[in-house]
């Protein structure tokens, strides 16, 4: 791919305002929270990339998720809570956000990032969804940021819930309270390119397989195959 072509194949930061509803009044902010590091060395006209605006968007989603989760639900326990806020906030999850709004189709990556997958890459994206809550701040204060992160909180709440509860700790409690050993998770397979490898895991009590899953990461796949074998054990 030339560079005119990658051009012509990046959304343009006044687009993506307007696809998002998010009118910027200096869209300077926006552009420059698209910018990874590799596009800004590629170019003299890109004075700054993102990892400024990433650093700051890390500190505000940090207080916005913490805000939603102690109003969202206001019976659950401090450290609940902070497993809720940990969970949001991982670059996986908002890499997660950035593939649900389509940022990578605005993201000024340079060539070599781009021909290698940089726009599916976890760590680009989040980082960059981290950027653009920065900008959003800088531009527009926190209510906005408000307005538009917590639609994505909602969205992904129930699957949350469920993650927090971690199957992995309480399949262990039963393996254990029947005497059976602790369990024992093994890769089965991955699949995909090495910026959006899928793996799919099994999990072995007393030699026996008691559950299967997949996910984007071992940690997921381990998450999703305890809950199997807590499905097929009866247990949940």
């Amino acid at each position: 791919m030339t560079q005119q072509s990658q051009k012509r194949d990046v959304e343009p930061a006044s687009a993506l305002s307007r696809r998002l509803g998010l009118p910027f009044s200096n869209l300077s902010l926006l552009t420059r929270a698209l910018t990874h590091r590799s596009y800004a060395n590629e170019h003299s006209d890109a004075t700054e990339d993102n990892e400024r605006l990433e650093f700051l968007g890390d500190a505000v989603l940090d207080f916005i998720v913490g805000e939603w989760a102690y109003h969202r639900f206001p019976e659950m326990a401090e450290g609940d809570l902070t497993k809720i806020r940990s969970a949001l906030v991982r670059n996986e999850q908002l890499a997660n956000f950035a593939r649900h709004i389509e940022l990578s189709q605005a993201l000024r990556l340079g060539r070599g990032e781009q021909t290698s997958g940089g726009n599916a890459r976890e760590s680009v994206l989040g980082s960059a969804f981290e950027a653009l809550i920065g900008a959003v701040y800088l531009d527009s204060g926190l209510d906005a940021v408000r307005r538009f992160v917590n639609p994505l909180l909602e969205w992904r709440r129930e699957s949350v819930l469920d993650e927090i509860q971690d199957p992995k700790s309480e399949l262990q409690e039963h393996s254990q309270s029947l005497k059976l050993g602790m369990p024992h998770y093994k890769v089965v397979s991955s699949s995909g390119p090495d910026h959006a490898k899928i793996f799919e895991i099994e999990v072995e009590i007393a030699g026996e397989v008691k559950g299967r899953g997949k996910g984007t990461s071992k940690s997921n796949a381990e998450h999703a195959a305890a809950k199997d074998a807590l499905n097929n054990l009866g247990i949940k």
